[in-house]
């Protein structure tokens, strides 16, 4: 996990240093397997938080709109408080008209006029009472003058004078209140009232009297009555409701109803009136795989089940809102930098969204093949009934000479290949970290070698296997002990220790990982060929702290957990600027006769790490190491998968 440089021995020392020299790490409480998040809050598709406990996730889902609750090491959805009966008012509706029982939903209803219920899970309306009589009084209507009934309308016309009334099934005047005297008057008045179709007058006889031009209208087709002196229509024979399959009209209505019954009698139809659907039997999610449809349900259960089944997939309502999806995310990978259960179990409690966890269980101590093993099936299960794999890191001790002497002794080589592999196959884990770092130039063809026969032998038991390779330089990559090119081709997936561009090592100060030497790693190992789905970014979570003497001289360094850094920005006072050719601040304060100066790993730097293997469709990050961040930072990656 720590990086390459030219004199080895230093290389093993920086380990040393960034995972035990790092001041102030306190000891674990007690963690136990219920302290390690288990259920996540999602709201529509997107992850919010994670609990270890569903009640504690159920009462956070709440506090959303269109949340759920998923168990992670199942993706089995638990809890929801997505609507399931949407009220509608003349063919709209608003948000808080959305609710999850029926009874809900037909309280607001039975309030309203016009309205009709619409159950996601089912074809059509769970309820309906739709308006079919209007009242006018001349040409004018008001909202409030629709009714059921003919006598609710009766009742309400009679209040006022030269009232008529519409039946807005048929489209006929049913009903006034006008004698025949005052009909006779009104013909004589006059004409204003005009035949219109497709917006031009149809120039025939224009009327005086509504009634008049409404019947010479019922006999014109798809026509309308113009008041000419308002520039109103005030009658129209085009019926309102279309009638569509697939998109295509196949009939049209002027009452809803009868609109509604006869789509029933046909597949994925939708009854539209202005551009609004008023009733449909197109189920209400669909699944779609790579942006194309696949198929469509009326109940959530089915096409979470279904969609499970498909990679890529993703679950939208009818009006596009995504629901779920199990689309290809950053993994995200934890190395605990110990071997010690309990630690890796406190520093697994504080992430958020953590996919692997790595611990050092493997240790290569003699070139005879000799292995240190502290691994433990009961720290795998327990992980894996959180939802969270183990893969666990093999190292050499970061020794350049064990690693020589190992790699000349095939007898060896093989007894330690075959006893890691069967080890790991009992554990039940996912796969393997290999960092054997520190191999020399001359030992470069026999560690690939190596690689090739404990790939293969890995692949036989069902393990995947992941290598870690320095950052870096096409000028001297073909000088290390590292074949890039052919150690890819070998494993399932390779992590770019994108750290250490300065290190304790170093003769000058600077950053562990300036984002223009940081995404030059990504570049690099892109121009290997290297498929952008098998690389893994391997990103800092500590900062490195350079002393200078009064005199400019370097004289020292330590590092910092990236968690300590507003404490000890707190206790001095400190310059900072921004570093625009790192794109990190740059902190600088004295303390004790000695100027300190660093290079600040914030969240924000992180979450631009995490942007960076975005923009690169990279598999994933790998993060050095875990218990060195500040736990509030797992909230924004979790968000940021």
């Amino acid at each position: 996990m720590s990086n390459m440089k030219s004199t080895w021995g230093l290389l093993f020392a920086l380990l040393l240093i960034v995972q035990a020299a790092v001041p102030g790490i306190p000891a674990s409480a007690a963690v136990s397997e219920a302290d390690i998040t288990k259920f996540r809050v999602y709201q529509n598709d997107k992850a919010l938080y994670e609990f270890a406990s569903l009640s504690k996730s159920v009462a956070y889902a709440k506090r959303f709109r269109y949340s759920h609750v998923e168990d992670i090491s199942k993706r089995q959805w638990v809890w929801d408080n997505l609507p399931r009966y949407v009220v509608y008012q003349s063919g709209l509706t608003r948000p808080e008209w959305e609710f999850r029982s029926y009874s809900d939903a037909l309280a607001l209803a039975k309030t309203l006029t016009d309205v009709h219920i619409w159950d996601l899970e089912q074809t059509g309306w769970a309820y309906s009472q739709h308006v079919r009589f209007q009242v006018f009084q001349g040409d004018k209507s008001l909202p409030s003058w629709q009714f059921s009934t003919l006598a609710e309308a009766k009742q309400e016309a009679k209040l006022w004078a030269n009232s008529h009334i519409m039946d807005l099934v048929t489209n006929q005047w049913v009903w006034d209140n006008m004698t025949m005297d005052w009909k006779s008057a009104e013909r004589k008045k006059q004409a204003v009232y005009d035949l219109f179709v497709g917006g031009v007058s149809t120039g025939g006889t224009k009327y005086a009297f509504l009634q008049d031009a409404i019947c010479a209208s019922a006999s014109v087709p798809r026509s309308e009555v113009v008041n000419m002196a308002t520039g109103m229509v005030v009658y129209s024979n085009l019926p309102p409701y279309s009638v569509r399959q697939n998109g295509k009209e196949i009939r049209t209505f002027f009452s809803i109803d009868n609109a509604a019954a006869y789509a029933k009698a046909f597949i994925g139809t939708e009854v539209v009136k202005g551009g609004e659907v008023w009733w449909t039997n197109v189920p209400y999610l669909q699944v779609y795989q790579k942006n194309r449809l696949v198929q469509s349900f009326h109940n959530l259960k089915a096409a979470l089940l279904y969609a499970g089944t498909l990679e890529n997939s993703r679950i939208k309502t009818a009006e596009g809102r995504p629901v779920w999806d199990n689309t290809r995310k950053l993994l995200y990978i934890g190395w605990n930098g110990s071997s010690s259960n309990e630690t890796a179990l406190a520093q697994v409690a504080d992430t958020q969204g953590l996919d692997i966890d790595s611990p050092t269980w493997f240790v290569l101590s003699a070139p005879d093949g000799t292995m240190t093993d502290t691994s433990d099936p009961a720290f795998v299960k327990q992980l894996k009934t959180r939802g969270k794999q183990v893969m666990p890191v093999v190292i050499n001790s970061h020794d350049s000479e064990l690693a020589s002497a190992f790699l000349q002794n095939p007898a060896g080589q093989r007894m330690f290949i075959d006893k890691l592999a069967d080890r790991l196959a009992e554990l039940g884990v996912r796969g393997v970290n290999l960092d054997f770092e520190a191999i020399a130039p001359q030992d470069r063809d026999a560690y690939t070698a190596f690689v090739i026969e404990f790939t293969d032998a890995m692949h036989r038991k069902g393990l995947t296997v992941s290598i870690d390779l320095p950052r870096g330089h096409l000028s001297w990559n073909d000088k290390s002990g590292y074949d890039y090119e052919k150690l890819a081709g070998i494993v399932d997936t390779v992590v770019i220790m994108a750290y250490d561009q300065f290190w304790k090592g170093s003769t000058s100060p600077g950053p562990v990982s300036g984002f223009p030497w940081f995404e030059e790693g990504i570049t690099n190992y892109l121009s290997y060929d290297i498929p952008r789905s098998k690389i893994i970014l391997g990103i800092p979570f500590y900062i490195r702290v350079w002393k200078l003497d009064e005199n400019g001289k370097l004289v020292g360094n330590s590092a910092l957990m990236m968690k300590d850094l507003p404490q000890l920005l707190a206790s001095v006072e400190e310059t900072a600027e921004y570093d625009r050719y790192h794109r990190q601040t740059k902190y600088t304060y004295a303390k004790d006769g000695f100027t300190y100066v660093l290079w600040a790993e914030t969240p924000d730097t992180i979450m631009a790490r995490i942007a960076t293997a975005k923009k690169y469709d990279l598999a994933g990050i790998a993060v050095w190491r875990l218990g060195y961040e500040p736990a509030e930072l797992w909230t924004e990656l979790l968000r940021a998968k």
